[in-house]
């Protein structure tokens, strides 16, 4: 029998798509209702829709009993992980690496740059006719810890390497040595946190990392440092940030909250030194192309019994 495979953007806009499966589109819908393309029990490899909620992404997974691989077009996984239970022993979870790299570490640095340069404040004082001067802080002589040193935390390092920093930090799960220097296990964080003027979060959601960025931990940030989160929202704990926000003691650029949307009304619409992004790390034009890339990618090789990138956990092992 043919084997299915589920995308979520039509097959024919993807060149270089192996032959032999049959390819049918599924992106859930606006609302999650979308039919199914074909019955679920026939799907070998689902490739989950894009910036959809958890509900639309795990949706299928109970009747997939012949999946052998779910591959993510995101770097996290944490949207899939409820619907893993579901799933027999034996399938590979691959996630996007080499997809968001580049959109995502553009954005941080963006939020950086404009967050110590006033730009929000400009743009205000624009919509008002008025010249707004002032002494700014510059990038420029700053240490800068980044929190989450994977492909995508190396990304933002790349990005940041022009700006004449004074140091960076690498903080990752576990300590290792990389070609432009040493990265400190995550318990370390308490000693480095101190020094930093801009700490970055680019972790991916895991048990270990959710809360991290607790009251704790802003307690040990420096006055007036600044706080950039292109991780998820749930890494932070919004009441203790909200609190130093509005004592004004550090700033923050969030491009993700807890809770995400962030709903009309809340609090971190209005606090103190705190610009904020709905989401939007990851999808730019350079999504498409890249993700396209890891398909055709990630197909030849699942056809070609060949093994696959980007594996994240095997079900059942």
């Amino acid at each position: 029998m043919t084997a299915d495979v589920w995308l979520p953007m039509a097959p024919e806009g993807i060149d270089g798509l192996p032959e032999g499966p049959r390819y049918l589109f599924w992106d859930g819908g606006e609302d999650g209702d979308q039919p199914f393309p074909g019955d679920p029990a026939d799907c070998a490899v689902y490739v989950v829709p894009y910036m959809k909620p958890v509900g639309i992404a795990v949706r299928p997974l109970p009747r997939m009993t012949s999946v052998e691989v779910v591959q993510t077009l995101t770097a996290g996984i944490d949207h899939v992980q409820p619907g893993l239970k579901h799933l027999r022993p034996g399938v590979r979870l691959c996630n996007a690496r080499g997809v968001h790299e580049a959109s995502t570490a553009e954005l941080a640095l963006t939020l950086v740059l404009a967050s110590l340069r006033g730009i929000p404040d400009f743009v205000r004082a624009q919509e008002r006719g008025e010249w707004l001067g002032g002494f700014r802080p510059a990038l420029a002589d700053k240490s800068v810890l980044i929190v989450g040193y994977g492909s995508i935390g190396a990304a933002i390092e790349d990005r940041l390497t022009p700006f004449e920093l004074a140091r960076v930090a690498r903080v990752a799960r576990s300590k290792r040595t990389t070609a432009r220097g040493p990265v400190h296990p995550l318990t370390e964080l308490p000693s480095l946190l101190p020094h930093a003027d801009v700490v970055i979060l680019s972790t991916p959601l895991t048990e270990e990392t959710r809360g991290l960025v607790s009251a704790g931990f802003l307690a040990r940030m420096k006055d007036g440092a600044l706080l950039v989160n292109v991780a998820r929202g749930p890494v932070v704990d919004t009441k203790a940030l909200l609190a130093e926000l509005e004592s004004g003691r550090i700033t923050a650029a969030l491009d993700v909250t807890d809770p995400e949307p962030l709903p009309p009304g809340h609090p971190l619409w209005q606090a103190p030194g705190v610009l904020i992004s709905p989401h939007v790390g990851g999808p730019t034009s350079a999504f498409s192309p890249r993700a396209k890339r890891l398909l055709v990618d990630q197909l030849t090789r699942f056809v070609n019994h060949e093994p696959l990138r980007n594996v994240i956990l095997t079900t059942g092992a």
